[in-house]
């Protein structure tokens, strides 16, 4: 065998681009391939075959479980790409081959690759395909069950650190490397991708609109019809933040089956 066939799966093309560079380092990887979403990690997966898949959690459209529950008789060893916190990580930590917490330190990366490389030459279909399910089953229950009292994010304000809790904030939007997080009335710079934020987040509570934006569910008053098609999210404190073309038929499918949401077309 000439080298291994790796697919990184992220939609985030900073968060894809990191992998792929500490892929590149190692010798005995030969060909590295990349997906955005699901339906497109599905195809590539039953296309190329990949001996190890470095598989986000939580993605527009979709989810990684989507596509582990759907892999062929031969599925490739998986590292989870994660942003979840190390209390839920311990619920699955002895089931899944390795998992990866964002942001990615180098040495860590490594590791996990060692450990992916030997699963491969040593496990037998059979049994990966046993403990793959078993992941999975452990992973979705590691998500519902992590604690809401541990999503909060301690932001760096001249000199101190204020504590902000997921309530208490009404909208996130991306800007680079890192997101304005809107609370109360204020705002703040936070040192985080919106996609490495948007896992930490209760997905009841909030909702993906566009690449650069996530919302508060009951923050939104409306959903209004914008030129050319567009739509856009009128919030309560009269904020207006355009949905991606993209998401458009995510969001008007959920939020309209969501009561506290008034939506309207002007």
């Amino acid at each position: 065998m000439t080298g291994f066939i790796v697919l990184v799966v992220d939609d985030e093309p900073l968060a894809r681009r990191r992998l792929v560079r500490l892929l590149s380092k190692l010798d005995w990887v030969g060909q590295i391939e990349q997906a955005a979403d699901v339906e497109e990690a599905r195809r590539k997966t039953l296309e190329l075959q990949p001996d190890i898949l470095l598989l986000d959690i939580l993605m527009p459209g979709g989810s990684g479980f989507d596509v582990l529950e759907q892999l062929g008789p031969e599925p490739p060893i998986v590292v989870f790409v994660t942003a979840f916190d190390h209390h839920a990580l311990r619920a699955f930590e002895a089931n899944a081959v390795d998992y990866l917490t964002k942001p990615i330190e180098p040495g860590r990366f490594e590791l996990a690759m060692d450990r992916a490389k030997s699963a491969v030459a040593a496990r037998n279909q059979t049994d990966r395909v046993a403990e793959l399910q078993e992941t999975i089953a452990t992973l979705k229950r590691a998500l519902r069950e992590q604690p809401k009292q541990n999503h909060e994010f301690w932001i760096k304000v001249r000199g101190e650190h204020i504590r902000i809790t997921q309530d208490r904030i009404t909208r996130i939007q991306a800007e680079r490397d890192y997101v304005r997080i809107h609370v109360d009335g204020a705002e703040y710079l936070y040192h985080e991708t919106l996609t490495e934020l948007e896992q930490r987040l209760c997905p009841e509570d909030f909702i993906r609109i566009h690449r650069s934006a996530i919302l508060r569910r009951n923050a939104i008053a409306r959903i209004k019809q914008a030129p050319f098609a567009a739509m856009i999210a009128v919030m309560k404190d009269g904020a207006e933040v355009r949905i991606g073309r993209t998401y458009a038929a995510v969001v008007r499918n959920q939020l309209t089956k969501n009561r506290e949401i008034n939506h309207a077309t002007e």
